[in-house]
């Protein structure tokens, strides 16, 4: 019989599924939004429930898409968003928010509530956040859990466990409470390469309890991503899912890190085979930046190292951005011109950004010309702050250039200004990379953000560094494939299913010439602005002081 793989990725607003053939190959693949609240000071939550059903809609939708025997579906891969799930003793939701709704027992990753948390534990100067660049962020997961034990203590008390949302989801599939040690080691700060959690931290930290009760409500029972977990499905899930119980089931990955699995072992000609020179770049709503390395490197602003948290035996660096795709978003609803180019947008079928990157590439002559169109505006797009390599959460959003200009062209120049801020936000977690020894000859791109050819030329001619793109249009879902791949024996180990599942495409070469220097310019005033950012905090801090 043919063997097929399921992979589920769970975005900010999505699930989705995808059903592959065991060289990679996309079949199918079925979304559902899911239910998002958004409150005043930073609030995000999401409910379980809702995500549990949309996973399970998902995934029937995809297989009946497919047109596969689900008796030939060998294995389900898993991968979620970094956000904390809170459940009760008898798996019910516990409430994590003031609205006191157990339904909404999800803070999602970008909830930004916990940041008084996360700069009280980041002074106290702990030993285990060396792995984490040296700053603990609030979307981790010890800052919201700290929060939530001070605001809400009765929530604290009555969730018996703590997920991340991932292995939630494998949880509610097998039934079993083991964690991936990429969710543990990224988010929870789990030290994978001595198998512990420190005492000491959670200690000083203030949740001594969870020491008290010897980690079980966060995990002591840790897997590689990939390993098949209990006896795959259960009778429960299977129907839910439209499956067969027993079907393997995958320690999870972290949505992003699923992309960085999809898409860094892909084959191609002419480009670095070496992992180690590769970033893997998944742009989306946030945006992540995964580096490897054969060993710990320690980069101020940047997460981990992390152990085996996405490749096995290697260290995984993490950047990013807070905001990407969402920057990128809300920058152009901002302009006079967004509504009428919305209408325009919809009546040719498309969303307004990819309307606006069409309209770009009808204004230039070449790809390498398009960063002309930003003309004087330039943007630093850090509406959620800096993650890295600045680690600077009170980082905000400078633009500088604009006009009273109400035309669309105006507002194409903004969209190209955004992308290349976000570009250059990139470049700088390059530079401070190779500073501290790890080099980078190729990105890999993924995520919806960086499906135009016009995204990818820009962040290759913004970073002076080459973009590749993979052959499969679901990189993230793949990654989670190839997990299932692996827990059902198809698949010798991870690295194997990288190197037969996927290959490279397309490479986008860096512009050269004017077009270089232009952005060598451009990225110039882009750090410019930044230290502006940070010389107004400064000076409104100093005055509130005195």
């Amino acid at each position: 019989m043919a063997a097929h793989f399921i992979g589920v990725d769970v975005g900010t607003g999505s699930a989705r599924a995808g059903v592959f053939n065991e060289n990679g190959t996309l079949l199918a693949v079925a979304k559902r939004p899911i239910n998002i609240w958004q409150e005043a000071g930073d609030v995000v939550e999401q409910s379980s429930e809702d995500i549990w059903s949309a996973v399970s809609t998902s995934v029937r939708e995809a297989v009946a898409a497919s047109g596969v025997d689900t008796a030939d579906i060998r294995g389900l891969g898993f991968d979620a968003t970094c956000s904390l799930v809170a459940v009760a003793a008898d798996g019910s939701p516990v409430a994590v928010g003031s609205s006191g709704d157990p339904k909404r027992n999800i803070i999602v990753w970008m909830d930004h509530r916990a940041a008084g948390e996360a700069e009280e534990i980041n002074a106290g100067g702990h030993e285990v956040l060396r792995y984490v660049g040296g700053r603990i962020s609030p979307e981790m997961e010890t800052p919201k859990l700290l929060w939530l034990k001070r605001n809400l203590p009765d929530s604290f008390a009555a969730a018996k466990h703590f997920f991340d949302l991932a292995d939630y989801l494998t949880w509610r599939a097998t039934g079993s409470l083991t964690r991936s040690t990429c969710t543990v080691t990224c988010k929870w700060t789990y030290l994978a390469h001595e198998s512990r959690w420190d005492t000491d931290y959670f200690n000083k930290i203030g949740l001594e309890e969870l020491v008290a009760e010897r980690f079980a409500r966060i995990g002591t029972e840790i897997a590689w991503p990939g390993t098949p977990i209990a006896s795959g499905l259960t009778e429960t899930a299977a129907p839910e899912l439209g499956l067969h119980p027993g079907t393997a089931v995958a320690a999870s990955l972290i949505d992003a890190h699923a992309g960085g699995l999809g898409t860094l072992g892909a084959a191609g000609e002419g480009v670095t085979s070496d992992i180690g020179r590769r970033l893997a770049y998944i742009f989306g709503t946030s945006a992540c930046s995964m580096a490897s390395s054969q060993e710990p490197v320690f980069v101020d602003g940047v997460w981990g190292p992390y152990f085996s948290a996405m490749i096995p035996d290697l260290w995984l660096n993490e950047g990013g951005q807070s905001a990407a795709g969402a920057a990128i978003d809300h920058l152009v609803a901002m302009h006079p011109a967004s509504a009428s180019a919305t209408e325009l947008a919809e009546a040719a079928g498309i969303p307004l950004v990819g309307w606006l990157d069409a309209e770009a590439s009808k204004m230039c002559s070449s790809p390498e010309d398009v960063m002309a169109l930003a003309h004087r505006i330039h943007v630093v797009p850090e509406f959620l702050g800096n993650r890295s390599p600045n680690a600077d959460p009170d980082a905000r959003a400078v633009i500088a250039g604009l006009s009273l200009d109400a035309g669309i062209p105006d507002l194409v120049a903004l969209y190209i200004a955004g992308l290349c801020g976000i570009g250059y936000g990139l470049k700088q977690l390059l530079v401070k990379l190779r500073e501290d020894g790890i080099p980078i000859d190729l990105i890999i791109a993924s995520g919806g953000a960086a499906q135009s050819d016009l995204v990818r030329q820009l962040l290759a001619d913004a970073t002076g560094v080459r973009v590749a793109v993979i052959d499969n249009p679901e990189p993230v879902l793949l990654g989670s494939a190839m997990l299932a791949a692996v827990a059902s024996g198809h698949r010798r180990n991870l690295v194997d299913a990288m190197v037969t599942m996927s290959s490279i495409s397309r490479v986008f070469e860096p512009a050269q010439g004017a077009p270089k220097k232009a952005h060598e310019t451009r990225y110039r005033i882009f750090e410019s602005l930044q230290l502006v950012d940070r010389e107004i905090r400064t000076e409104l801090r100093m005055g509130l002081q005195q």
